[in-house]
């Protein structure tokens, strides 16, 4: 016969504990989500104050998750905290910032892609086509239809970062959180199926192991994502 004795007493709190602390991050999570949309959608305009009391009324929950989430936000460079002040929206990307940000992935980035595809093994390939695999064209032009391309794009790029045996590129990259400033910046549905045909073609050059080609993938990825798509925000 089965054993179903009860947990003892000192297990059913800890798993009470459990399910509370799970809840308590389901919950943090959840609004996290719901201001980062607001951000990257510009209902809460770009340099607008971030009214904590007023998010968490909204919300109906506790001050604390919406403290939490901005504290993630302002890691991501979405929210400034001002002291004495409280959080705002940062503002969009000057068009100085913008050069400077591709000035910086320009130097870098085809770099990772010629050395992943100098370095690239069974193991890095699969990493790579797997990654591919994820991507889903954008459903509608808001934060909810691309937050799945958003997402694919930092890991996509990190991932490449990453197989240039260089941890300190990696993280020199993720630290720019570039993904989220460029999507914040500009979008329309017509982008995701572009940036998913390179995307494509780097991951053939590096897993091709050819080098010239890799670099050059990224290179054109680059100077298209920046010329074509968003420098021209500018102009506007």
């Amino acid at each position: 016969m089965t054993d179903i004795s009860p947990l003892p007493a000192s297990a059913t709190a800890e798993v009470s504990v459990d399910r509370r602390l799970s809840r308590r991050q389901m919950l943090a999570d959840d609004v996290y989500e719901a201001i980062k949309a607001m951000l990257m959608d510009h209902t809460i305009k770009p340099g607008a104050r971030i009214s904590i009391d007023g998010l968490a009324r909204d919300f109906q929950v506790s001050s604390t998750p919406v403290r939490e989430a901005l504290a993630r936000l302002e890691s991501e460079g979405l929210a400034d905290k001002e002291p004495l002040k409280g959080y705002r929206a940062t503002p969009l990307l000057t068009l100085e910032e913008f050069d400077d940000l591709y000035a910086f992935r320009r130097l870098i980035e085809p770099w990772a892609a010629r050395r992943a595809a100098e370095l690239i093994d069974a193991s890095g390939a699969s990493q790579l086509r797997a990654e591919l695999a994820t991507a889903v064209e954008p459903t509608s032009a808001d934060y909810a239809g691309y937050k799945s391309l958003t997402a694919h794009d930092s890991r996509f790029h990190s991932l490449v970062a990453g197989l240039s045996g260089s941890d300190q590129v990696r993280l020199a990259f993720q630290r720019t959180h570039c993904h989220l400033h460029i999507f914040r910046l500009h979008y329309d549905r017509a982008t995701g199926p572009e940036v998913l045909v390179e995307h494509r073609q780097i991951v053939e050059a590096i897993t091709s192991g050819d080098p010239d080609a890799a670099e050059q993938a990224m290179q054109r990825h680059l100077d298209t994502s920046m010329a074509q798509r968003l420098r021209k925000v500018y102009n506007a």
